[in-house]
């Protein structure tokens, strides 16, 4: 019975936040559209590549590489701000004091945000590769698509940890915390190797790609849809993935939980500003 309880009330965090979702369908179709564009921008550098540079290159196999790129990429990123912009969406609907007040399990309600940040990004994520299959010929005949399913839900689970950390910010810096999870977010975009390969960085930020999960999901992802790349190859990067969400989702738990007391014993959590 508990444990249906608590079920019931991670879905009603589920239920809640695809309400808002459609309350702000306006923003919704604004996101979408700029994300379409992005993708098709990132994604046409690569057709052109041979008329920028010149000579004969692959510019097939170029437009699938940068096309997963910037797939995975937006995934990942609705992933982490659907998370770490809680906080920021309890303040801006006045709700604050009621959920965090409420008698309710911190962990359900980490569990209903998750899931719906999971289904909200695979869901925009589709709906951009449908756009993109209408301008190129996406060719994943050779693909290992389990294999690829399976790096994307390891990885999610630690950008999911990465996320939960980072929520921590707008709930202890009231005016800029927000600002500061795109910082973050910013920069595992620049270290991950998302539109190039890490070992084009400057040999002194290649370490730091070490520690974002977004470098073996996007190594994964290119493994085995470009490659066709078996589960065994896969599993190295897998292995890695489960390990950091392991570390980070009762990681981030943790800090999320001195966040809170610290900021209620504060007076912080009903700021607004």
């Amino acid at each position: 019975m508990t444990l249906r309880k608590e079920l019931r009330a991670s879905y009603a965090f589920v239920e809640r936040n695809i309400n808002l979702t459609r309350r702000y369908w306006g923003w919704e179709v604004v996101w979408l559209v700029y994300s379409v564009v992005n993708a098709l921008s990132i994604t046409f550098i690569g057709a052109a590549m041979e008329r920028i540079s010149g000579t004969p290159i692959n510019t097939s196999y170029l437009v699938l590489y940068l096309a997963v790129g910037t797939l995975v990429w937006h995934y990942l990123s609705v992933v982490f701000e659907a998370v770490s912009s809680m906080i920021s969406w309890e303040r801006w609907e006045g709700t604050i004091e009621y959920t965090f007040m409420a008698p309710i399990r911190r962990l359900t309600q980490m569990i209903g945000t998750c899931i719906y940040s999971i289904v909200y990004g695979m869901l925009h994520t589709l709906a951009i590769l449908a756009v993109i299959a209408v301008f190129f010929r996406i060719d994943l005949s050779n693909a290992n698509l389990m294999g690829g399913v399976a790096i994307l839900l390891a990885g999610s689970l630690s950008f999911i940890g990465f996320g939960i950390m980072s929520s921590v910010l707008p709930l202890l810096f009231t005016e800029r915390g927000s600002q500061m999870t795109y910082v973050i977010q910013s920069i595992l975009l620049l270290i991950s190797g998302v539109y190039y390969p890490v070992a084009s960085l400057p040999g002194w930020m290649q370490p730091a790609a070490a520690i974002s999960p977004a470098t073996y999901v996007l190594e994964g992802m290119r493994r085995s849809l470009l490659d066709g790349a078996g589960i065994a190859e896969l599993l190295p990067f897998i292995t890695v993935l489960i390990v950091i969400g392991l570390v980070c989702l009762p990681l981030g738990m943790l800090i999320f939980s001195w966040g809170e007391a610290y900021a209620k014993r504060t007076g912080k959590l009903k700021r607004s500003g």
